[in-house]
């Protein structure tokens, strides 16, 4: 199993460490290259946490009572900037990667922060941003780094990395902790099914070669009750999905069923 609650070792820069950071950064953003499965399923979750965010702190009445209420969250929000709609929020992506979820929600004005335990995939993150020329905070670290400074965050997102870990409940308290009151718990994982044993770990890296072998542990998939227990009780669940690849278009679609992955958004009160 891929391990992401061990922070790697830093990476001594060189021109030819920056020179493969922007060859990495290429390849993980091409929409036609080794990734392209990866970064349609991110275009499916990403359209999720987008509308979510924009119903909660823009379009509903409870977000407006936030906003008169700024001094709890110090949220600003600004809906007739259609270009910047997010402008305002604070938002930290915990196990950014390559910036996938980052980058578009900076590019719609919220300030984000994005963390990882990969030195690696925080260097290629920082280089797509800047030949992007989009602004993101991205910090090699871990979850438990931003609860020691006492960080909170409007919207808080950590999408599949809690599969990836050895103490789940840990780190998804440390999420939820992050969260400002009024604000979004954004959870993405797999789940603990028979069918999820077959499409995620014998289809996704042993037939169609989607992931490296050895990618998931299926003991390490969480299902959706538990996700519920953990994030505590000062959250209410929100909304959830479930994503599902069709394996002859070859194109991501939201489905009710929750049985593979699955997204889930809560709120904190």
């Amino acid at each position: 199993m891929l391990d992401k609650s061990q922070k790697s070792a830093p990476i001594n820069f060189s021109k030819q460490e920056i020179d493969r950071f922007d060859a990495l950064a290429e390849s993980w953003w091409d929409p036609n290259g080794n990734y392209k499965t990866a970064l349609d399923f991110n275009r499916a979750r990403l359209s999720v946490i987008e509308s979510q965010i924009t119903s909660h702190f823009i379009k509903s009445e409870q977000a407006q009572r936030v906003v008169q209420k700024a001094s709890k969250t110090n949220f600003q929000a600004n809906p007739m900037d259609k270009t910047k709609p997010f402008s305002g929020l604070s938002i930290v992506d915990i196990g950014c990667g390559g910036g996938l979820i980052s980058e578009p929600l900076a590019l719609k004005g919220a300030d984000v922060t994005g963390i990882d335990a990969s030195a690696m995939s925080i260097e290629v993150a920082k280089r797509h941003a800047k030949h992007s020329n989009v602004e993101v905070n991205y910090m090699h670290g871990l979850s438990s780094d931003l609860v020691s400074q006492e960080r909170q965050f409007d919207i808080v997102i950590n999408a599949e990395v809690v599969e990836h870990v050895p103490d789940q409940v840990q780190l998804i308290k440390e999420c939820a902790s992050l969260v400002k009151p009024g604000g979004l718990l954004v959870l993405a994982t797999l789940n603990r099914t028979i069918k999820s044993y077959i499409i995620a770990i014998v289809g996704a890296e042993y037939v169609m070669r989607y992931l490296p072998v050895g990618t998931h542990d299926w003991q390490k998939f969480v299902k959706p009750t538990e996700l519920n227990q953990w994030v505590g009780e000062e959250f209410t669940l929100n909304h959830e999905t479930g994503m599902a690849l069709n394996p002859f278009t070859k194109v991501w679609k939201l489905t009710p069923s929750l049985s593979v992955n699955y997204l889930q958004v809560y709120h904190r009160k």
